[in-house]
């Protein structure tokens, strides 16, 4: 443990895309808990698109900011949490925490399964696939899937989890050639396009002729619009999130033909995986049995040290990342 702890504070509201003006690293001495309380140093952090959108107001400026974040136990004064125990919180974008029992959760020792998985596939982001999968499109064996963002955390996760859940044909969106390769070689996606290289609806119309059954969003704009026209008759619209307007508010609204919804009995739904943590273990049933048997891989770009979290965050915005990005303690 060292002697100073560090804590990163946003100083000023983005206009567009962040900066790294717009944070700044504190110094403290290392909190002592306090009774019923424990000390937690933290060993890897999670950078997600979320906080973007909390920057514009959730976040207080000149405090520390929060994050999900798995830590040790370094020193406890609750016979709650032992000395040396794992735990996920978040109070992250921080070295060092002091928690209180209930705001933790015990990390489950699962035997050849990497600490950083319970950030990635099995943490937050894995649960968002898992839940958009199999609570909110209810996914059938042999559907097809459409996913955007499909490079990133929750992106890769889903098609992972769709090919295990018996999905039929697998198709991403993604933002440069590279990606899209892995996503075909790497991440179990039978196709993958570049948005960049012409409109989402040709792309995802060569990519899959006859349509497809479910859609999991990640980003919105075009690439809503053209999977409402791509889905069939009663495909469903997963909303996960709308990374396309984080950095643009004023983005011109989306565009379909909303005849399609009626005439085709399509489902349009989003949720928050905050209101599905009762998923957690149900995740861990379905996914730890493959990660040990190799069948899944948790995607993840790792950036090693904490002083490096914000350059990870605004690399994550840019889609500098595949799979999950994840800083770990130095």
């Amino acid at each position: 443990m060292t002697e100073t702890a560090l804590t990163v504070h946003q100083t000023a509201r983005p206009t567009g895309f962040p900066t790294a003006g717009q944070f700044r690293f504190a110094e403290s001495p290392v909190p002592e808990p306090d009774p019923g309380t424990a000390l937690v140093a933290n060993l890897y952090w999670s950078v997600d698109p979320y906080h973007r959108e909390l920057m514009d107001g959730g976040f207080a400026l000149h405090a520390p900011l929060e994050g999900r974040t798995l830590g040790r136990v370094v020193a406890s004064r609750t016979p709650s949490l032992a000395e040396g125990e794992i735990v996920f919180h978040r109070q992250g974008w921080r070295t060092h925490a002091v928690v209180r029992p209930e705001e933790v959760r015990r990390i489950p020792h699962h035997p050849g399964v990497p600490l950083s998985a319970y950030l990635s596939v099995l943490g937050g982001t894995g649960l968002t696939a898992y839940v958009a999968l199999t609570r909110i499109a209810r996914l059938r064996r042999g559907e097809d899937l459409f996913v955007s963002g499909a490079a990133g955390g929750v992106g890769t996760a889903t098609g992972r989890f769709a090919r295990l859940l018996g999905a039929g044909r697998v198709i991403g969106s993604t933002g440069s050639a590279e990606k899209a390769a892995y996503l075909t070689r790497k991440a179990g996606y039978d196709a993958a396009f570049d948005y960049r290289t012409a409109p989402v609806a040709d792309l995802l119309a060569r990519a899959a002729p006859t349509g497809v059954d479910v859609f999991v969003d990640n980003v919105g704009g075009d690439h809503l619009g053209a999977a409402i026209g791509a889905l069939r008759e009663r495909g469903r619209v997963v909303r996960v999130g709308t990374i396309s307007q984080y950095n643009t508010p004023d983005a011109p609204p989306v565009r379909f033909d909303h005849a399609d919804v009626v005439e085709k009995s399509l489902r349009v739904e989003g949720f928050l995986v905050k209101d599905h943590l009762d998923a957690q273990e149900e995740l861990y049933d379905f996914a730890v049995p493959h990660l040990r048997s190799g069948a899944l891989v948790a995607d993840e770009t790792v950036i090693d040290g904490f002083e490096r979290i914000v350059e990870a965050f605004l690399l994550m915005l840019r889609g500098g990342n595949t799979g999950k990005i994840l800083v770990r303690a130095a």
